[in-house]
């Protein structure tokens, strides 16, 4: 009965207005790390901590796990789920580690494992992969998936302040979490890219091979000639079908800071909001946008979900399709080395001749085209370049990045950025 969990009580409480399927639905039991007073108006003997003795309760059919982290929520979900009941988590930390496990498990028992407030807060994006868009094959799903990221880089923009700076006073203003690890180094969004993308492409992911790169390392200094080239800088969550088909089932799967064109529907998310764009065939181009977290949005989503088991019939133990999940295979992550894709690099170099002449030279001999090399200033004999590339495959600039460390003109090599 943290954020969340209270405001899911008070959609169950207050149902006038509401889908009447709410009305169906009964509060049994409400598992709490303390019994103290609430914001919301329920029996006294509601209250427990017991968690076990929730799960065992032969009266109570669904649960919701809003507890959060990796333990004891996994055990705590498995062992519902041997009991029969179905589950509503918000937990994309033990779905994107364990779904394969915790779905099995479901799929034996017969019973429901919905997870829509696991990503995106609000927004109804697991809903429409299983079903909506299940038509369609889909190419590509991207997007902005970490409010507390989103918020720092649109601050960042808007006041040419710095990364650490700005975290600092997130954090005082409750966006940032007091340890912003989990959101800052790009691991939440990982978790829940790892589960778009089994939805999206059909198959089991495994969440380690996902390349993640968080925000830490952005500079105002890179804010802004990102804008004087056309981008703003997001951190996405990138899975997509390669270019290049393979043999095997494989995609790419990644999350790491982005220059994004400024007329890129994706561009305009901004603050804490959150926003996923799917790209299949037939329907083109579909982007779902709205609040990425917080009380209302998370509770309308867990809420979606208990109505939805509320209305499919179960007591055959037969589950629809449309609502489960089972993934017979694993889809193979494509190495990061083999990712084609444009990139952005800031260096500083000493002011000689032929230097840019030089870097150009370098890069061709890795069969690395670049679209622009831009000079954005000199000081104390020290020139700042920015280059940006066409499609190439990742292995290939870095080789041409470790030569080019190697020059005595080059000083450093302060950012290094994907372009979408």
């Amino acid at each position: 009965m943290g954020t969340v969990g209270t405001g899911v009580a008070k959609i169950l409480l207050q149902t006038e207005g509401r889908h009447p399927l709410l009305n169906t639905l009964e509060i049994m039991k409400v598992g709490v790390r303390q019994i103290k007073p609430r914001s919301v108006s329920l029996p006294d003997d509601l209250y427990t901590t017991d968690l076990d003795s929730i799960i065992a309760d032969p009266n109570i059919d669904i649960i919701i796990e809003v507890i959060g982290g990796l333990e004891p929520a996994r055990t705590l979900i498995l062992q519902a789920i041997e009991n029969g009941k179905h589950i509503v988590t918000a937990n994309k930390a033990v779905i994107s580690r364990y779904g394969e496990e915790i779905y099995e498990a479901a799929t034996t028992a017969g019973v429901y494992v919905m997870i829509e407030a696991a990503v995106g807060g609000g927004i109804p994006i697991i809903a429409p992969l299983k079903q909506a868009l299940s038509v369609n094959r889909i190419q590509a799903v991207m997007g902005i998936i970490n409010g507390t990221t989103n918020y720092i880089l649109t601050r960042m923009q808007n006041e040419g302040g710095d990364f650490e700076e700005i975290l600092t006073d997130a954090q005082a203003l409750g966006y940032a979490e007091a340890d912003p690890t989990a959101d800052v180094d790009g691991l939440d969004a990982a978790d829940k890219i790892a589960i778009l993308a089994a939805l999206a492409f059909g198959g089991r992911v495994n969440r380690e091979d996902i390349y993640c790169e968080g925000i830490r390392k952005i500079s105002a200094a890179d804010i802004s000639y990102a804008e004087k080239l056309g981008f703003v800088i997001k951190l996405l969550a990138i899975a997509k079908v390669p270019s290049q088909p393979t043999d095997t089932i494989s995609i790419q799967a990644r999350v790491h800071p982005t220059l994004v064109p400024t007329d890129h529907p994706l561009a305009s998310v901004n603050d804490v909001n959150n926003a996923v764009l799917i790209e299949g065939d037939p329907i083109g181009q579909v982007m779902l946008y709205g609040p990425g977290a917080g009380e209302g949005p998370t509770a309308s989503a867990i809420v979606s979900d208990l109505m939805a088991i509320a209305a499919s019939p179960t007591g055959n133990r037969k589950i629809n399709p449309l609502l489960g999940c089972t993934h017979t295979h694993t889809l193979s992550i494509v190495p990061n080395t083999e990712v084609v894709t444009r990139l952005y690099v800031r260096l500083l170099v000493k002011d000689t001749s032929g230097v840019i002449g030089k870097l150009g030279t370098c890069f061709g001999k890795h069969d690395v085209s670049l679209e622009s090399i831009v000079q954005i200033g000199i000081q104390d004999g020290i020139v700042e370049l920015v280059v940006v590339t066409h499609e190439v495959p990742e292995s290939a600039f870095q080789a041409a990045l470790t030569e080019i460390r190697q020059f005595p003109e080059v000083n450093e090599i302060p950012s290094l950025l994907h372009v979408l």
